[in-house]
């Protein structure tokens, strides 16, 4: 009796410690708890919605403030010197066929004024093929109304070269009997194969026409003596290239619609295009079919001979090399180790990311205002942007049609001598949603097949997305790429993004992260990734806001310049303001100035900005008032030890010399 006594007696002192175990447990996990926020995407904003704060945005300094190293940059395009304006009549003519997306069309616009430039012709306005191939678009567009301002590009150029809607009807009729010289140009064309090859054609049968199909007509660097031509370039692409007035009017609407929640907004890239994915060797950063799609675009462009290269390819190694973009969760863990809390709004820009919105769920799961176009525009407003569309039928699957019992026997009959092997067991069988979408064919055949009407009409509408999403970049309160700078040199959305804001506002917070530093810093933590630890943290942070400053600057210079020069419009296209602080001048190895050799700005422009700065000294400042949490991953204690170890990652990569 007394044993079973003493039995009782432990079974209950055991449930009574587990109970204050569960007690302790449940307190301390309540007490380190981290603020988890519910995953709730934000609706469509109604048309009519009311601004919270006044349409007033509250800022918070350390995250959304201007770099102070930068402000004394101002955008001064216009010609310096030696630069007269073309004869009123000119007896040559260009026109161009451009092909490519957005990023593509935009470049070799500009290079189209620059060569019309120095030939002394008349350029026709461009014919943009991803919307002249489309089928059923609206008719009251033509190729370059589509998505620009024709009468704007016409008059604002009207002192750097002669444009004409057509060709003249004698010259039209040649085109039709296919008996003018046609070109196709290479980006890396320099002026001289112009004046030696192209100008005597040009003399000779008073027209021609050029191909572009890799985003450019000239090189991006020019030779010296060639800087009013590069500021040409820029008054192109930052002035005269405007959109149509209805993209304008949408893509204002989104803006407001941003900040009428009071708040700054951050906008985010993801570069994740199949090309460049392909070209760079990156499709096994991705899972089944994606990874198939990439290697099959690959495999596609060795044999065009547009890539040199193997076919497989580590795409880890690629990602350490700096290759490859991004992904959405690194990306939102770099931006929450620099403080910016999950309520956040970012909007993802980009008519196309490769994967899908499955790639973007992690992103939206760290910050749940994550929104894209489809959130800020009704269907009516994009069918309106769109205009009056002739509707195509979409291909539907059929089955093949089911064989008869005594046709199976015919051909059981016909098979052949026996005996013979086991057929193959049954494939699995192609649901009827697997057949939907542009990659179906994927199931069925090894070849890609030609696009379909429907898909011509989906490229044709990325560019009036793209044209809405350049426009909610230029005015975000911060830009971050994800992919940026593409070994291949063709232009890209995030590039020619980060040298407009860099050309408009030069002090505004655009990101410029080398990705190669990216890889190396989460190759570091891999393991913990999701709980790094602080000095990482601090690594992090150093590097970013680095890239904000001269140092990303300079970098961008070294990279992305020598590929696309609006991605980098310095020093040709800006000046600086008189300023008390010494500037560095630094030059590369060629000799070229890549940052410090900026002209001076013209005294109204330093009236200007001085009464502005009376005025914004005059004004309370909102900066020092942070609406957002504090950063939870920060250590003051560890910086001094993340400095260190940022230095030493600096100091391997050999391209970030400042005495280059």
């Amino acid at each position: 009796m007394a044993f079973i006594t003493k039995i009782k007696w432990v079974v209950l002192s055991v449930i009574t410690l587990s109970l204050a175990s569960i007690i302790i447990h449940l307190s301390l996990a309540k007490f380190w708890a981290v603020n988890i926020v519910q995953y709730k995407a934000m609706p469509s904003l109604p048309e009519n919605f009311v601004p919270t704060s006044g349409g007033q945005v509250i800022k918070n300094k350390k995250l959304w403030g201007s770099i102070q190293s930068l402000e004394a940059l101002q955008p001064y395009a216009n010609a310096r010197s030696n630069y007269s304006a073309p004869k009123d009549q000119s007896n040559r003519f260009i026109y161009a066929k451009v092909f490519g997306g957005f990023a593509n069309i935009r470049s070799s616009i500009c290079d189209l004024v620059a060569v019309a430039r120095f030939l002394n012709a008349t350029l026709i306005i461009p014919e943009i093929q991803e919307s002249t191939r489309s089928k059923g678009i609206s008719s009251k567009f033509n190729s370059f109304s589509y998505i620009y301002n024709v009468d704007q590009f016409i008059a604002y150029l009207k002192n750097d070269v002669n444009i004409a809607r057509t060709l003249p009807e004698g010259l039209m009729e040649r085109r039709r009997k296919n008996e003018i010289p046609s070109f196709k140009t290479t980006s890396s064309a320099s002026p001289d194969f112009y004046l030696d090859q192209i100008l005597p054609k040009l003399k000779q049968s008073k027209v021609i026409g050029l191909i572009i199909t890799n985003g450019g007509a000239l090189q991006s660097i020019l030779p010296p003596g060639m800087e009013d031509i590069q500021r040409l370039r820029c008054r192109v692409a930052f002035h005269a290239l405007e959109f149509r007035p209805e993209i304008q009017r949408l893509g204002r609407r989104m803006v407001h619609k941003l900040r009428a929640y009071g708040q700054p907004f951050l906008v985010y890239h993801p570069g994740l295009l199949r090309d460049t994915l392909a070209y760079n060797g990156c499709g096994e950063l991705f899972q089944d079919v994606h990874t198939e799609l990439i290697q099959h675009r690959r495999a596609q462009m060795i044999k065009d001979k547009i890539l040199k290269g193997e076919l497989n390819v580590n795409s880890h190694l690629q990602r350490d090399k700096g290759l490859c973009p991004l992904m959405p969760e690194e990306v939102g863990i770099l931006l929450r180790v620099m403080g910016y809390p999950a309520k956040t709004i970012i909007y993802v820009a980009g008519s196309e990311t490769f994967g899908g919105q499955r790639v973007l769920i992690p992103l939206r799961a760290m910050f749940t205002n994550t929104v894209d176009h489809t959130s800020l525009c009704s269907e009516r407003e994009l069918s309106e942007l769109f205009g009056p569309e002739t509707s195509l039928i979409p291909k539907s699957y059929r089955a093949p049609p089911a064989k008869s019992q005594k046709v199976l026997t015919d051909e059981w009959k016909r098979a052949g001598p026996r005996p013979r092997p086991l057929p193959p067991p049954p494939d699995r069988p192609i649901y009827q949603h697997e057949k939907e979408g542009w990659y179906a064919w994927i199931t069925e055949t090894p070849i890609e097949p030609d696009p379909s009407p429907l898909d011509l009409r989906m490229r044709a509408h990325r560019l009036l997305w793209d044209a809405l999403d350049y426009i909610v970049s230029l005015e975000a309160d911060a830009f971050f790429p994800g992919f940026n700078n593409d070994a291949s040199g063709w232009p890209d959305f995030s590039s020619l993004v980060m040298g407009h804001r860099l050309y408009e506002t030069a002090a505004s917070r655009t990101y410029r992260p080398d990705r190669k530093v990216v890889a190396e810093l989460f190759n570091i933590t891999r393991e913990n990734m999701y709980h790094p630890k602080h000095n990482w943290t601090i690594l992090v942070q150093e590097h970013l806001n680095r890239s904000l400053a001269e140092e990303g600057l300079i970098r961008q210079s070294l990279l992305s310049k020598p590929a696309v020069f609006l991605s980098h419009p310095l020093p040709e296209c800006s000046c600086r303001i008189a300023s008390s602080k010494v500037v560095n001048h630094v030059r590369g190895q060629n000799g070229r100035y890549l940052y410090g050799d900026e002209d001076q700005c013209p005294k109204w422009m330093q009236r200007a900005n001085m009464a502005g700065s009376v005025l914004k000294e005059g004004t309370k400042s909102e900066d020092d008032e942070p609406d957002y949490e504090s950063n939870d991953f920060v250590d003051e204690s560890d910086k001094s030890e993340g400095k260190t170890n940022q230095s030493q990652i600096w100091d391997q990569d050999e391209e970030m010399d400042p005495n280059d």
